[in-house]
């Protein structure tokens, strides 16, 4: 009795084994630490950029970086930045930023206050590092194991949804209308309860082409990118073969048609 328990748990272990062995569980894990980084990090910066406007209301950043690297250098005492010095920190912009300093009506906060903020500026760029590592290994690994959705959509947008879907194998035996609705599955959950609208997508809203469309066009436009992901996410789990070339000229005739519309 113990010893077939044993082969069992041997089973079971190996299969769990064989399940995470590819690519596709870290960058599923990778995409949603690089989500909760983005997040911490932008919440970071809101809270950065509103404390050190009491002592620089005057000042808009261009980045969270340009906003990090002038509180390190400067926040203590910002009159004493020279358009020189802040060029090499904030880049263009610099001669703007130096007479808003001139005239700015902000004091300097104290050294214990200062030492905090700093620290969440440090933190900031230390952040945005760990972002960049990130993204640097999605981008790679995402388009080893996806190379015809990677050639259709942004790398980042496709790891989410095999993120969503769970593997490559069941995003590939995915309908093109549910590869449309994944991340969407909130409103799609209130549209059967309480009788809402339907949702028209999910993370496909965040494709460049359905962000600048006209509203009438958001959902068709997710509907076509939705159909040649599907057939070519069947490529990538199963026959290997590289047909995103097609797909993606297809893809491009099809978009001229609504546009026209």
């Amino acid at each position: 009795m113990f010893e077939k328990r044993q082969r069992l748990m041997d089973v079971a272990r190996a299969s769990l084994s064989n399940k995470y062995a590819g690519e596709e569980h870290a960058v599923m894990q990778a995409i949603s630490s690089y989500l909760e980084v983005e997040k911490v990090r932008n919440q970071i910066f809101e809270r950065l950029e509103e404390w050190y406007s009491i002592y620089f209301p005057e000042f808009r950043p261009a980045s969270p970086t340009s906003l990090a690297r002038f509180v390190i250098e400067f926040g203590s005492d910002k009159k004493r930045a020279g358009s020189d010095e802040l060029r090499k920190v904030i880049g263009e912009g610099a001669d703007k930023v130096h007479s808003m300093i001139k005239e700015s009506i902000g004091g300097e906060p104290g050294v214990e206050e200062y030492s905090t903020i700093k620290s969440m500026a440090e933190g900031e760029l230390s952040l945005l590092e760990v972002e960049k590592k990130i993204d640097s290994y999605l981008e790679g690994s995402a388009k080893r194991i996806m190379p015809n959705i990677t050639y259709l959509i942004d790398y980042k947008i496709a790891a989410e949804l095999l993120a969503k879907a769970g593997s490559m194998q069941k995003l590939a035996m995915m309908p093109a209308s549910t590869v449309q609705l994944l991340g969407a599955e909130k409103a799609l959950f209130k549209h059967i309860k309480f009788g809402t609208k339907p949702p028209k997508y999910g993370i496909l809203y965040k494709l460049p082409q359905v962000v600048s469309a006209q509203k009438k066009q958001k959902g068709k436009i997710a509907r076509m990118y939705a159909n040649k992901i599907s057939i070519a996410a069947k490529a990538d789990a199963f026959s290997k073969n590289f047909i995103a070339e097609r797909l993606k000229a297809d893809l491009d005739r099809a978009m001229k048609k609504p546009k026209k519309g």
